[in-house]
């Protein structure tokens, strides 16, 4: 039976930047597709008349695809390529952003939530990517290349700082119709250019024995909760932000959508940075100084600071550190996880990720205080989360050490 090798390409640094910069857009325009609806809820809200629950679950429901999709995407990229996926999941994306352009358009909350439900496929590309970088990489530089491929989780910038502005600029329908016209070529542009690392090969297992196989590996769990924590952390402030800024600030929809730009870039600068540093001090390291800074910029963001310096200066920290810790969490899985099982493992821990990213803002919409215009019950739980995440990775995970190239 034939497997996935670990064994990089080293003539020449050309193809795989090429395929390391080509992935990283995909992550980049499919994200931009995942977080569609997160800066155009406060439009929806008002134009539909929802109530703050509503508003959460609209902007949540395509973080649950997302998340369990990237399961069976991680598996099957195993078997079928990195460069095969990552062009599907673009093509398969067109079509739940012209169908959310559609409800919209219509007013109608029950099918927004519909195809919010199937917009989660975007979400996915990051189990698909993952893999694919990996096999172009030996194992010393491969915290560097899940790094700078993790840089593609800026689409969640260019969606909360361009989607409104789209809107004000073209109108709601042709906003979509750019994104949608985005993935296709981005899609054509994978099959035309990107190319599998010569030292893949496919893993011919069917996806049901290969998940079996990666949740027998503790690995598997133990940076399940970490990612979950951490990139969760990242995926539910910056779906989320927009509300969460017009609620305690009162920020106009273009407004809020800057500033939950500069969070996500923040984020986006700090995740290969934590990468590279996983490689060159250890993955434990940076995950530890990742929660526990976000422990404490959780708490000075629930003190609620003055805009704009200091609230600026607290989310842009909240962000850092979750980038960082986002990167180092995958800098410690490609060290850890055979190479045969990168994909799978991949979509476990992807989908926990994403899952941790689910639940934070259906709990900020609950627990919101609108006559206090406060979300502290819900930062007080992200300190609580964060705590126990640092106490797990410091006594309960091992600092192995350095896999040789």
């Amino acid at each position: 039976m034939s497997s996935t090798t670990s064994a990089p390409v080293t003539r020449g640094t050309t193809p795989r930047a090429l395929n390391l910069a080509l992935a990283a857009w995909v992550f980049a325009i499919t994200f931009w597709a995942w977080n569609l609806i997160g800066p155009l809820a406060v439009r929806y809200a008002e134009d539909m008349g929802l109530s703050a629950s509503q508003k959460a679950l609209l902007i949540a429901t395509p973080v649950l695809v997302g998340a369990l999709g990237r399961i069976p995407v991680g598996a099957l990229t195993d078997r079928l390529g990195g460069r095969r996926m990552l062009s599907a999941l673009c093509f398969l994306s067109v079509v739940p952003v012209l169908l959310v352009m559609w409800a919209g358009s219509a007013g109608s909350y029950a099918l927004l939530l519909a195809f919010a439900f199937l917009l989660g496929v975007a979400g996915t590309s990051f189990a698909a990517g993952i893999p694919f970088v990996n096999a172009w990489y030996e194992p010393a530089r491969r915290g560097f290349a899940t790094g700078v491929f993790g840089i593609g989780m800026g689409g969640t910038a260019l969606s909360s700082f361009f989607t409104p502005r789209f809107v004000g600029w073209f109108g709601y329908v042709p906003a979509h119709l750019t994104v949608a016209a985005a993935l296709a070529v981005t899609g054509v542009a994978v099959l035309l250019l990107a190319r599998d690392a010569p030292a893949w090969r496919p893993n011919p297992e069917s996806v049901l024995p290969k998940l079996r196989a990666a949740s027998r590996l503790a690995v598997t769990w133990q940076m399940s909760f970490l990612y979950a924590v951490a990139f969760g952390g990242f995926v539910a402030f910056s779906t989320y932000l927009p509300t969460y800024l017009k609620d305690v600030y009162d920020f106009d929809l273009a407004g809020a959508g800057t500033r939950t730009a500069g969070f996500a870039i923040a984020a986006v600068v700090a995740r290969p940075l934590g990468g590279i540093l996983s490689d060159r001090v250890h993955p434990k390291t940076i995950v530890l100084i990742s929660l526990g800074g976000a422990a404490v910029s959780a708490v000075l963001m629930a003190l609620q600071p003055a805009p704009e310096v200091p609230a600026g200066l607290v989310s842009i920290s909240m962000a850092f550190f979750l980038g960082l810790g986002s990167g180092g969490v995958f800098a410690w899985v490609a060290r850890r996880v055979p190479a045969d099982r990168v994909g799978a493992v991949t979509g476990v821990v992807g989908a926990a990720g994403g899952l941790g990213g689910y639940f934070p803002p259906l709990v900020m919409g609950a627990t919101y205080d609108a006559e206090a215009q406060s979300y502290t019950v819900g930062l007080t739980l992200l300190v609580a989360t964060a705590l126990v995440a640092f106490a797990f990775t410091l006594w309960r995970l091992p600092r192995e050490a350095r896999q040789a190239p």
